[in-house]
């Protein structure tokens, strides 16, 4: 069945979207900066009464482009090292989706078979000994995250089990919000070796129990870890529900007693 979703107008090939919008990515724009004025003005004559939003990556190399398009009523919507989305409403009012509005973290909640639990020290904090974690990268999965950051953080190989606390901050970088998912993990090696020793001080076993009850550390910490030590938690469960779709995801739902 043929694709009605790709259309070719001028030199640009286009790709509707769920917003009766069109988009134009990055690696079919032309060479020139004049090809591209000449059939931007072409485009938006052919879908002006037709669609009501156009989108355009314009890349870093090309962004001599980015003018010529804000003078012909582009504006930006979202950004990465390597790219700009501009975009121009056709129709007034038309709905253009948020751009990502937050930053993802991951907080990790590590104990061992003698009740001790991972806690590092970072060398900008004023606020003692806190869980290991930081941000999760583009496109990473929350799991991933997780293991990634208490290994980098501590030397600490872990097994992800659960998610069992959800944090929503703001502001936060960049005026953005800041969701922070707090996981459980097994360990599944015990000698501490730190990695990313340019963040991080120290790192170390502290029993749980001396840990909340600690007036150095925060009661937010101390929350998180008497949710772990609960076991009312987040489990993963990916295999049956979505598993005709082509991407990466996780999902995760109320653990079964």
């Amino acid at each position: 069945m043929k694709n009605t979703s790709v259309e070719n107008i001028g030199c640009f090939k286009t790709i509707l979207d769920p917003y009766n919008g069109i988009t134009i990515d990055s690696k079919d724009l032309p060479k020139q900066i004049e090809e591209f004025e000449i059939n931007l003005d072409y485009l938006i004559n052919e879908t002006i009464n037709k669609r009501f939003l156009i989108w355009i990556y314009i890349p870093i190399e090309k962004s001599d482009f980015i003018k010529i398009a804000t003078n012909k009523g582009f504006f930006f919507h979202s950004c990465a090292e390597n790219y700009i989305l501009v975009v121009k409403r056709l129709k007034q009012n038309a709905i253009i989706p948020t751009a990502a509005n937050h930053t993802l973290g991951v907080g990790v909640v590590v104990i061992n078979e003698n009740n001790q639990l991972l806690v590092i020290k970072e060398r900008i904090s004023t606020v003692g000994y806190k869980l290991p974690g930081g941000h999760i990268d583009d496109g990473e999965m929350i799991s991933t995250a997780a293991t990634r950051e208490v290994l980098e953080e501590t030397g600490i190989e872990v097994e992800f089990e659960s998610i069992i606390s959800l944090g929503h901050f703001y502001p936060h970088q960049f005026h953005k919000s800041n969701l922070y998912i707090l996981c459980k993990a097994k360990p599944i090696s015990h000698e501490i070796n730190i990695q990313d020793s340019d963040e991080i001080e120290d790192a170390k076993w502290v029993d749980v129990d001396e840990y909340l009850v600690d007036e150095n550390v925060l009661d937010y910490s101390k929350a998180i870890v008497k949710a772990a030590i609960s076991n009312k938690s987040f489990i993963r469960e990916n295999e049956k529900v979505l598993s005709h779709i082509n991407r990466d995801f996780e999902l995760f739902f109320p653990k079964k007693n």
